[in-house]
């Protein structure tokens, strides 16, 4: 493979392209209104279409053209993406009661694809299935709700009367939340807190119910095709938060190999590469020199890592953890995902530039605020006097290329280290909750995290919070099952502070990320960038740093 040719395809970009993402990413879509934008996946969604249970930025994608919040991130490239503005809500409130109640007036004569007209009581319903139907975050997102603890506790009962009050009369919605939470508004901008209608059945979905968007699916089939129409009922009520669509049909096919899906985009058979999918580092060169025009290059705020099951051997063991993190060498695995410049080595859960973060690395040759070389004699040390030498360990990853060679070398590595160590490679739409069900014992999985919303939280508490552990189930995205007293008590400390001074709440999420690398949970392997290949007739490429391209907002000509 051909790893070095990332260099030269990031060099011919960066001559017509700015920070953030390029001059591209922050300019007004411009094109024609029609056709059909193709899009190419490997694989379906990993979890299902069911938007209280999936959490990839795969359906994500999608589901932001066909549903709605109370609030979104406003539809633009560079740091206005990051904005919460007025979606379903006529505004984005303050909230009184020291933070502890939030009262929106929601907007009127708003239609789902279905037809039915939208109530604010719909609100309470759709956040009532989410415990329902057991979603990932009910216990690290809203689990602020008064009574939501009820709901974790006997999810089938689930009432948030107390926490969720809609008056369909007057068009209000009123949230009780049991403390101040900064990051409120965030976490009613994601899919979950998307609303559904009535008739949206309590138990998992099929195919995404019909939403407020300007598109609707009209097909989810895991072995062909996702499909998307626009709604007719659907008339635009703010450009910030939901524009209007350029393509009239959206269409993701899968089970094609990455290369195959390269080549159909350069032949123009295919528009887009889905978010799920990297352009493979062999084809950087022939992108660089013949398809540079094409190709988008963007800084992710992601982090890809492997996991510990700190409560199965061999790993339940610190000393293990760290004794394979110092003998991890980042620079050969930025190569096998495609070079120094699509990607750069860290030791750590946050990534760079962003709330909370503060360079740390002690797992090096030379420990400080990077990472520099692997020193294996400190690895078998600590590996010695773990005991744990001789282990049989499964390295979990999915069949992706990339994602495949990365277990690979942890196999190799475990191996030279005194393991006993196998590659268990799994389908990608599987693999992931896989890992997240503790019933599997999953000892070292391969993952990857990209941010929900901007905040330190997103990382530390979803991925490594006591909430998010759930024993028995594939809806825990806590890999590691780790919970710690001691960090969880700085994980919400940082979350109460964090509304009346989040300088000082980044402070504590800092610590957060430190004591976790010290307890040595995952293996963090690097920050990606990553890269967008259109097809010559895609127009107004624009890239939000919260849902990365915006499909809807490019045209087809």
């Amino acid at each position: 493979m051909a790893l070095a040719s990332s260099v030269a395809l990031v060099m011919t970009m960066a001559a017509g392209c700015g920070g953030g993402g390029g001059k591209s990413s922050k300019a007004k879509p411009k094109g024609h209104r029609g056709g059909t934008f193709t899009i190419l996946a490997t694989h379906p969604p990993s979890g299902g279409p069911d938007p209280a249970i999936n959490y990839t930025l795969q359906l994500w994608q999608l589901s932001i053209d066909t549903h709605d919040g109370l609030v979104a991130f406003k539809r633009a490239g560079g740091t206005e993406g990051t904005k919460i503005v007025a979606d379903l809500a006529e505004a984005v409130p303050k909230p009184t009661n020291g933070g502890k109640t939030w009262k929106f007036k929601v907007r009127r004569n708003i239609k789902y694809s279905d037809g039915t007209t939208m109530k604010p009581s719909d609100f309470k319903r759709t956040l009532e299935r989410m415990f329902k139907v057991k979603g990932p975050t009910a216990g690290s997102f809203y689990q602020v709700f008064v009574g939501a603890d009820k709901c974790l506790k006997t999810p089938a009962t689930c009432d948030l009367s107390a926490a969720i009050v809609p008056d369909d009369k007057n068009y209000t919605l009123t949230f009780h939340l049991t403390g101040s939470d900064p990051e409120f508004l965030d976490k009613l901008a994601v899919p979950f807190a998307f609303v559904l209608p009535p008739s949206t059945s309590m138990k998992e979905v099929a195919i995404p119910p019909p939403g407020t968007g300007p598109y609707k699916f009209v097909e989810y089939s895991s072995r062909k095709q996702m499909k998307l129409v626009r709604n007719p009922f659907f008339k635009e009520w703010s450009k910030d938060a939901q524009p209007d669509g350029s393509p009239d049909t959206i269409v993701e096919k899968f089970g094609l190999t990455v290369e195959a899906e390269v080549t159909q985009i350069e032949n123009g058979q295919a528009d887009a590469l889905s978010g799920a999918d990297q352009v493979p580092a062999d084809r950087l060169p022939e992108l660089s020199t013949k398809y540079a025009d094409q190709v988008h290059v963007n800084p992710l705020t992601a982090v890809w890592y492997m996991s510990f099951n700190v409560r199965v051997p061999p790993f339940n063991n610190l000393k293990a953890r760290q004794g394979v993190n110092f003998a991890t060498d980042h620079n050969a695995l930025v190569k096998i995902y495609g070079g120094p410049k699509l990607a750069q080595p860290t030791c750590q859960i946050l990534p760079p530039n962003f709330p909370g973060y503060e360079p740390y690395c002690p797992y090096t040759k030379n420990p400080g605020a990077k990472w520099s070389a692997p020193d294996l004699a400190k690895a078998q040390q600590l590996i010695a006097a773990s005991g744990t030498k001789g282990a049989p360990v499964k390295v979990n990853t999915d069949t992706n290329e990339v994602d495949k060679a990365i277990g690979l070398y942890f196999v190799g590595l475990l191996n030279k280290l005194g393991y006993k160590a196998e590659l268990q490679a799994l389908s990608p739409d599987i693999q992931y909750s896989f890992c997240q069900n503790s019933k599997n014992k999953v000892q070292f999985c391969f993952s990857s995290w990209y941010q929900d919303y901007p905040a330190a939280s997103d990382f530390l508490n979803v991925l490594l919070g006591c909430a998010s552990y759930v024993p028995n189930s594939d809806a825990s995205p806590n890999l590691s099952e780790f919970c710690d007293k001691s960090t969880q008590a700085k994980i919400d400390q940082a979350l109460k502070t964090g509304l009346t001074d989040p300088t000082k709440a980044n402070k504590t999420w800092a610590q957060v990320d430190k004591d976790v690398v010290d307890k040595a949970v995952w293996v963090p392997i690097f920050n990606p960038k990553f890269v967008d290949l259109l097809s010559k007739r895609v127009k107004g490429y624009l890239f939000s740093p919260q849902w990365y391209f915006l499909i809807d907002q490019a045209s087809v000509q």
